[in-house]
């Protein structure tokens, strides 16, 4: 005869039945799907877009220097990477001028997020290289995660799901606006 399931305990004493709970992210096959090993062209390398084509891409504000744009698999709502328009792989490869720019982009960024999402934390940093976690590693950018104290629960360490407050659509309609004089503070 086979063994009985039990019922494992939690510490509040409710019951969790044995084979464990399923949570659901459909939402999250198209980001499956879309994984390679190696990526299809660089989303920071593209020549001028019009409008349609900036929202699909997400972009909040290109110039000739700099481009600010929403990531697509954010870590949480109001994500945005800041990349160079050069194509390189690392700041100390950008010439000192290009690096202030993007500074300057980072920094004129996170006071616009600021000021919009009211966030009450910022993750700000680079992923150098795909052992260090870069997706596009061969383009070098800043991400600027907004934080709120409560944000990230249990979901992602026991369901590898995130819980975004936002969708990327409202995101974009909320940040675009803010980013369009972007230049005007970079000159």
């Amino acid at each position: 005869m086979a063994p009985k399931k039990r019922a494992a305990k939690r510490r509040d004493a409710t019951a969790v039945p044995a084979e464990g709970i399923r949570l659901w992210a459909p939402w999250r096959y198209e980001y499956l799907r879309g994984i390679r090993s190696e990526p299809e062209g660089c989303i920071f390398c593209f020549g001028r877009l019009s409008d349609a084509e900036r929202r699909q891409r997400l972009v909040l504000f290109e110039n000739r220097d700099v481009l600010v744009m929403l990531n697509k698999y954010p870590y949480n709502n109001g994500h945005i990477m800041v990349a160079p328009r050069r194509h390189v792989a690392s700041p100390e490869l950008l010439a000192r001028a290009d690096r202030a720019v993007i500074a300057d982009a980072v920094a004129a960024s996170i006071k616009r997020v600021r000021e919009t999402l009211h966030p009450q934390g910022l993750n700000v940093g680079a992923n150098l290289g795909g052992a260090a976690g870069a997706g596009f590693a061969d383009h070098m950018h800043w991400h600027v995660v907004p934080r709120w104290a409560g944000d990230n629960n249990f979901m992602p360490v026991l369901a590898s799901t995130r819980v975004l407050s936002q969708s990327l659509e409202d995101s974009y309609e909320q940040l675009r606006p803010i980013f369009k004089n972007l230049g005007a503070e970079l000159s």
